[in-house]
Order: C-alpha cells, then sequence, then structure tokens
C-alpha cells in the first residue's frame, strides 16, 4: 500500500475512533442528564402533590392523614401526563394508588426511607390495574420520597413515569448523533486525503530530488517544505547538496591541479633529461669536438644537479606538507637575520639591478624556527628580486598584537589576480622565462613558503597589481598565542 493511501487510513481510523469513543460518552451523560431531568420534575410533583393533600389538626397542627378530592384531583391530572403514585404510611399499609400503581418497595428501602433518603430507581416493573394509551411495556423509572412531620415518618410517596418518553428522546438523539458521525466521517475522510496528499508530496518532492542527487546533479534544491520536521529535512537535503555540489567541485579542482602538476613536473624533468640525453649522443658518435667537449661534460654536470635539486625539492615540499620536519621555535633577534640576508642577496639584486632596502628595528624578536624562518625570508625576498628590475625592494618589520609581521615589497612586473590565486600551488609559475633559482626553477619556492608558515601558525598572505609590483606579509604568532592556535586545531 502506498504511503498516501496509509495515512489516510490512520488518520480517519484515528480520528473516527475518537470521534466513536465522543459519541458515546456523549449518549451516556445525555441519558443520564435525562434521567436526572426526569427524576427532578417527578420530585417536584410529589412534593406539589403532598402540599396540595396533606391534612393537618388545627389545635396542634399534627398529621391527620391526606385528602382524598386533592389525591384524585392530582391523580387525573398527572395520569394525562403518563405519571402514576401512590401513598404509603408509616405502617407500610398503601393509602392510595393512581391507576392501580403498585410500586414494589422491599424492606432495605423501607430502612432507607425512614433515615430520611430518597430513593430513585431507574428501571422499575410496577403494577397497573389498566394499560395506559401509548404504552406497550410497564417499564417506568420512579422515585420513593419519605414525608415527615415533627421529625416523625407519616408518609412515603411513590411516583414513576414511563421510560418510554426517555427512549423516544434517546433514540432521536442516536439518529441525529449517527446522522453527524457519517457527515463527520466524510469531512474526516476528505481531511485525511487532503492532509496525507500534502505529506507524501512533500516526501515526493524530496524523493524526485534524491533521485537527481543520485545522477551527480548537485543544483537540486527544494523549496521551503515547512517548518515541520519534513521541512527541517528538506533544508538539511539542500545543505546537503551544497556540500556535495562544492565538494565535486573541489574534486575537480583537484583532479586539474593533479594534472597540472604531473605535466609541470614532467616538464621540469624533462627539460635537464633532454639536455643531458643529446649530449650523450653528442659524445657517442663524436659530434662534440674536443674542445667543446669539457664544457658538455660541465653542461651535463649542472643539469644532473639541476635534477638532484628537483627531486629533493619535491622531496622537501612533501615532508613540509605532511608535518613530517621537526620545528625548535625560540625567540630571536629578526632584525640581525634580515641583515645577513641582505648581505647574501645584495649580488643577485646588483644584478638585476635592483636595490634592497631593509628598515627593521634592532632586536626586534619574533617566536619562530630559526632555519625555518631564514628559507621563508630569503625565498620571498629571493622571489622578489627574480620578478623586479632596476626596481627597489623594501623590507619592514614590526610589531604587531600577539605576533610579529614583516612585509617585502617590490615595484617590479607584478601578477593579475589569476596569477595572484595560484602563486600558493606546487609547480605554478607565474613568468616562465625568469625561472633561474634554486626554488624558482622547480616552482616549488611560494608553496613550501606558505606550508612553513601555516605550521607556525601564522598567517601569509600577497598583494599585486599588474605592472606594479607586489607586496608580502608573513606573520608569525607569539609563543602562547602558538601554543592556543595549536590546541584549538587538536580540539
Amino acid at each position: 500500500m502506498k504511503l498516501m493511501y496509509r495515512l489516510m487510513l490512520s488518520f480517519f481510523t484515528i480520528i473516527m475512533l475518537l470521534m466513536i469513543i465522543l459519541s458515546f460518552s456523549f449518549i451516556n451523560v445525555t441519558n443520564q442528564t435525562l434521567y436526572h431531568n426526569v427524576w427532578f420534575q417527578l420530585r417536584n410533583d410529589a412534593d406539589s402533590l403532598v402540599q396540595d393533600a396533606i391534612r393537618y389538626n388545627p389545635s396542634d397542627h399534627s398529621f391527620e392523614g391526606f385528602a382524598s378530592p386533592a389525591l384524585n384531583s392530582n391523580a387525573k391530572l398527572l395520569s394525562d401526563q403518563n405519571v402514576h403514585f401512590a401513598i404509603y404510611d408509616a405502617t407500610h399499609n398503601q393509602v392510595f394508588a393512581s391507576n392501580g400503581f403498585t410500586p414494589t418497595i422491599t424492606a432495605d428501602k423501607w430502612a432507607k426511607l425512614k433515615k430520611g433518603e430518597t430513593i430513585y430507581v431507574r428501571i422499575a416493573t410496577p403494577q397497573l390495574s389498566r394499560k395506559v394509551a401509548d404504552t406497550r411495556l410497564p417499564q417506568m423509572t420512579e422515585i420513593i420520597r419519605p414525608y415527615r412531620v415533627k421529625n416523625k415518618l407519616v408518609a412515603v410517596l411513590a411516583i414513576a413515569t414511563f421510560v418510554s418518553s426517555i427512549e423516544q428522546n434517546m433514540h432521536q438523539i442516536k439518529i441525529n448523533l449517527i446522522m453527524a458521525l457519517l457527515v463527520a466521517g466524510l469531512l474526516t475522510l476528505l481531511a485525511s486525503y487532503f492532509l496525507a496528499r500534502s505529506i507524501t508530496r512533500r516526501v515526493r518532492n524530496l524523493q524526485q530530488a534524491t533521485a537527481q542527487v543520485a545522477k551527480e546533479n548537485y543544483d537540486v534544491q527544494l523549496p521551503a517544505l515547512g517548518k515541520d520536521e519534513i521541512g527541517d529535512l528538506g533544508h538539511s537535503f539542500n545543505q546537503m547538496t551544497a556540500s556535495l555540489k562544492a565538494s565535486q567541485e573541489e574534486i575537480h579542482r583537484q583532479e586539474e591541479r593533479r594534472r597540472q602538476f604531473m605535466a609541470n613536473a614532467a616538464h621540469e624533468m624533462r627539460t635537464p633529461l633532454t639536455t643531458i640525453n643529446g649530449i650523450l649522443e653528442g659524445l657517442q658518435y663524436d659530434v662534440i669536438s674536443e674542445e667543446d667537449k669539457k664544457h658538455s661534460i660541465e653542461l651535463m654536470q649542472n643539469e644532473t644537479k639541476r635534477l638532484i635539486r628537483l627531486v629533493n625539492d619535491n622531496l622537501n615540499y612533501e615532508k613540509i606538507r605532511t608535518n613530517q620536519i621537526t620545528m625548535e621555535r625560540k625567540l630571536f633577534d629578526a632584525s640581525a637575520v634580515l641583515q645577513n640576508l641582505e648581505e647574501q642577496l645584495s649580488k643577485k639584486a646588483q644584478a638585476q639591478g635592483d636595490t634592497l632596502d631593509v628598515d627593521v628595528a634592532k632586536g626586534l624578536l619574533v617566536y619562530a624556527d630559526y632555519d625555518r624562518f631564514v628559507q621563508i625570508m630569503f625565498n620571498i625576498i629571493q622571489n622578489a628580486i627574480q620578478f623586479t628590475q632596476h626596481g627597489q625592494i623594501k623590507i619592514r618589520g614590526k610589531r604587531v598584537e600577539n605576533g610579529t609581521q614583516f612585509t617585502v615589497q617590490d615595484n617590479g612586473i607584478g601578477m593579475t589576480p589569476e596569477q595572484l590565486e595560484n602563486i600558493w600551488e606546487r609547480y605554478y609559475k607565474a613568468d616562465r622565462s625568469r625561472m633561474n633559482t634554486k626554488y624558482g626553477e622547480s616552482g616549488l619556492g611560494l608553496a613550501i613558503v606558505h606550508r612553513l608558515v601555516q605550521l607556525h601558525g601564522g598567517k601569509i598572505t600577497a598583494q599585486s597589481e599588474y605592472g606594479k609590483g607586489s607586496t608580502f606579509s608573513v606573520y608569525f604568532p607569539d609563543e602562547k598565542t602558538a601554543l592556543n592556535s595549536k590546541k584549538e586545531a587538536n580540539d
């Protein structure tokens, strides 16, 4: 059975069961109410009858009996209303009976009556001397009520009416209730149908969207499905598809990076191998003169060293990327390190026609691994020299909140937004014509720098404008900040 029909049947069954239970309760309460109303009327009739017919002694106001004319008059009047009564004295003798009405009063009932209790009998079968019109069964409901004068039991009045009138009222009420149940059942069926259809339609939308995801369509989004559990499920589904789409795009991007990496790695390794192979073939076939052999061997040696550096760079990057290196961070004077780097790189800068401007306060402390700090700053400054000709390279350092920040600014060729976005990728080269340095030739320099800064818990950013130059900023956190960052990362 489909979900819609199961839900529809469930809703209909639950609602109808509830309505049937309420109907039975209503019938029971109504039946009791009808009997109580009849008893209330009978009690009032009994009190009025006694008040009209009772006789008192004028001298001491004691009870003398009942006036027969008053009893006969009330009997005729009540008989027209299908109400009959009988009167007994304190000695259990019947004093008067309308239409031969003879109720059954047991000894237990007499005991209660003598205590002043009124007895209510729901269904009684008293005797009548003649059949009363419009009555087929002598079933009656009655009350038996004691009356006292000067705290002495003087009479007991039993008054009753036929239950047929009550049954007729109940029968009509039941018919009306059944009609109401039928109408309510029809309305319940319609309401169950629309409610079940609303739920199943939302489930069907979710099912169709899931089928689209199974077909790798991650653009599917569900409309708002309400504020209930299905609505929450739809919201979670939309979040899932958005996450899957982002993951799929990241997978494609990583795959593209992998292909580009393989192509770049193959290209970088093929160049020295091609050079070496060409020289070896020249030596094999004696096409290289004796004068050029020494130069050819030196060229082979240089290309071999270049290939070794390329392999070592890859191994070094993988160790750094997978956090297989050990860093011994400590506080040291960064100004002294930068002055040494200025001296080391001054010749390369002069060869490019560049000037190095180091402006760092003496005693500027930085918390970092000494060797890795040198490696980071060396590569950034060298990168600036590589892409700047006849320009100026400014190196600055200062204390900032919870750390130390360094900037390397040049006025070289700069980068386009696309180049700036990819400079941290392995083997990416913004300008292949300038790849003639240790890390520049492999395209791993900035990738290694980026990862080393991350391992310090720091941050590196780059800003550049094509044709105007670039600025690299590196932030190293203090010891306390670095430890907190590491703890949060582990948590």
